[in-house]
């Protein structure tokens, strides 16, 4: 199924696009700008991006890696804690 005709990008190509990041870089944070430039293009009207992003969900391989789970979570409410601090 085409996605992006703009740029004449398929389901198909944005799955291999994220299997081979995937596998080149098993901590790799996956965007649609970088599944664009590893096939060699570029974002143009924007008009498929819910489409492209329902179809990057839909990859097994677009997981976030369990070593960059849950890392803004300790900072982030350290600060929101402290900041009630500060308020007291």
């Amino acid at each position: 199924m085409i996605v992006c005709h703009c740029q004449n990008i398929t389901n198909h190509d944005i799955d291999a696009a994220i299997n081979w990041m995937r596998a080149a870089d098993a901590t790799a944070l996956i965007t649609p700008g970088k599944v664009y430039r590893a096939l060699g293009k570029s974002a143009d009207c924007g008009g498929c991006m819910p489409l492209f992003l329902s179809t990057m969900r839909k990859n097994d391989n677009m997981e976030v890696p369990m070593t960059l789970r849950g890392l803004r979570a300790g900072p982030a409410e350290e600060f929101h804690d402290e900041r009630r601090q500060e308020s007291n």
